[in-house]
């Protein structure tokens, strides 16, 4: 966790339905840096990142906890 983070995350859970997709998802992202996520097929990376996007808000069934700030703001 960093200072001044330009995108934060904390806690994000992510659902499809009665199926969790993501489960508590904690990261700070600073500016000027590059952020990779890594891990095998069905982990939830590009879940992840289309919550970041708000992506998810066209799924019907899909529903988005935590919280997720950029630049302080939700």
């Amino acid at each position: 966790m960093t200072d001044a983070p330009k995108i934060t995350a904390r806690n994000v859970n992510v659902f499809y339905g009665e199926k969790q997709a993501i489960n508590d998802v904690s990261i700070d992202n600073d500016t000027g840096h590059v952020t990779a996520f890594i891990g095998p097929s069905g982990c939830g990376k590009s879940t992840f990142l289309r919550t970041l996007n708000r992506m998810n808000d066209t799924i019907a069934g899909c529903r988005v906890t935590g919280e997720i700030r950029m630049d302080g703001e939700d």
